[in-house]
């Protein structure tokens, strides 16, 4: 049972409502524009009140940047689902992926406000500092004693890669193509970081 299912009937219809209004948020976002939507908009399209609205988000903004009230268990969860013999590279680049995937709906928008003004984000990258945060924490427990530069610097190394990935990426070209470009980055850093590469051994018996 995930921890959504552990919910009671009112926490659940809260949820409901939640993603409701940041659905309509979205979508209204993507069809007139940021500054063509106001509070009203969203409000009148999630079928809700104004003052309902204020309940769940802050601002307008946060329609787009806040993160789902299950985001952090979910990316908890990909992290303890790793098998524990898995190399590190994998996991790491498994579990990276995986809380990519949790943005995806709104990956997109946030980029493309960025670029338009990104002091509009600054406040709200919560989710991904405490993403980060419990994601070095999760490799300490997996670091053998006398490993933590090597580790250290697998998991500094996929942070740059979604960087990269997320830096050549255009929203316009949607979120599997963002997922191809972080995997062809991924595969790209690994051939010089994960131990045993079939590839590398290819290279070292010919050579």
């Amino acid at each position: 049972m995930t921890e959504e299912e552990k919910l009671g009937l009112r926490e659940r219809k809260k949820l409901e409502t939640w993603r409701s209004i940041r659905a309509a948020a979205l979508r209204l976002i993507n069809e007139r524009g940021y500054e063509a939507v106001n509070v009203d908009d969203i409000a009148a399209a999630a079928n809700v009140s104004r003052s309902t609205f204020f309940n769940y988000f802050a601002t307008k903004e946060a329609t787009v940047f806040d993160p789902d009230p299950t985001e952090a268990d979910a990316w908890r969860k990909l992290m303890k689902d790793r098998p524990d013999d898995e190399p590190l590279w994998v996991s790491l680049q498994e579990i990276q992926l995986g809380y990519m995937s949790l943005l995806a709906d709104r990956l997109a928008v946030q980029k493309r406000l960025k670029a338009a003004s990104p002091a509009l984000a600054v406040s709200k990258r919560d989710s991904s500092d405490r993403f980060f945060a419990e994601l070095r924490e999760w490799v300490a427990s997996r670091t053998p004693p006398g490993k933590e530069m090597q580790t250290a610097l697998q998991a500094n190394t996929t942070l740059a890669v979604l960087r990269t990935a997320y830096a050549t990426w255009s929203p316009e070209d949607g979120f599997e193509r963002f997922l191809q470009l972080a995997r062809e980055c991924f595969d790209r850093a690994g051939r010089g970081l994960a131990p045993d590469h079939p590839t590398d051994l290819q290279e070292n018996t010919s050579s």
